[in-house]
């Protein structure tokens, strides 16, 4: 039988974003028209986003986006460190594994709102002007913290049975299988989580945001241009908001890529 020939990654990109852009224009131009005698348009046509995004140049979009990234970079470190920590001292200490999973079900299962408002109130915003807020940084670390913890713990019981057997019978200790065997083997599960928390941290972040007590970033932009009803930068910045995760995402699995070339017949070369 012929083998079927796969869609490269770029081409299936494209023609997703294409569908994505087809379907804005229709709805835009159908269900979303604006009310009779009114020109507010709650849902703006691509073309029109574009020229916004256009005229205003990106430059403009700098400052409000630097500050967010910051908070996600952050959150996205913490998070990630205190899951990967947490799954590895399961394995030194395999008693621990259900207190560990439950605080991740918990942590995914918590309503963000309510976290986020206790958060501001303990954590409180950014202490100065154009400084990162430490409400959208918690809120980043938790949103990416039950990704990796399930990630990374599969990701360590996939080790091979054999290859610890080899270390245990060299005298070797739970460490030493954690450091020679299942972090190896947990590389491209740890790498797919960190891969998919990427935009779950700018999205914490900027729901973090959304919470007050700051003066820049996206979601207080979002709430500002929302308040004038300018709906064209509104869908400006959930347009570069997307390119911003997409970027980052696709950062993160070239680094996948070239670290475990192994993974679905990779080649080094």
């Amino acid at each position: 039988m012929p083998q079927r020939t796969r869609i490269p990654g770029w081409l299936a990109g494209l023609i997703g974003a294409v569908a994505l852009i087809g379907a804005w224009w229709v709805f835009s131009a159908t269900i979303f028209q604006p009310p009779p005698g009114t020109t507010f348009t709650p849902v703006p046509s691509p073309w029109v986003v574009f020229a916004t995004i256009a005229d205003d140049g990106l430059a403009a979009y700098r400052g409000v986006f630097s500050v967010t990234i910051t908070e996600a970079l952050i959150g996205f470190a913490w998070g990630n460190g205190v899951a990967l920590l947490l799954a590895a001292t399961v394995l030194l200490a395999p008693r621990i594994e259900t207190v560990v999973t439950q605080i991740a079900v918990v942590s995914y299962c918590l309503p963000v709102v309510a976290v986020g408002g206790i958060a501001i109130v303990v954590l409180g915003g950014a202490p100065r002007p154009g400084e990162p807020s430490a409400t959208a940084i918690f809120l980043a670390a938790l949103a990416v913290f039950f990704t990796t913890v399930v990630g990374a713990l599969l990701g360590f019981k996939s080790a091979d049975s054999a290859s610890l057997d080899v270390v245990r019978v060299y005298g070797g200790t739970r460490f030493t299988q954690l450091r020679k065997v299942r972090l190896v083997a947990a590389t491209p599960a740890i790498l797919n989580a960190l891969q998919i928390a990427v935009p779950s941290a700018f999205l914490g972040a900027v729901l973090g945001e959304y919470m007050g007590g700051i003066d820049q970033g996206v979601g207080i932009t979002l709430i500002r241009l929302q308040g004038e009803l300018d709906s064209p930068r509104v869908w400006a910045v959930f347009l570069l908001t997307a390119a911003v995760a997409l970027v980052g995402y696709g950062i993160v699995g070239l680094i996948s890529r070239l670290a475990t070339p192994w993974v679905a017949g990779r080649s080094t070369s």
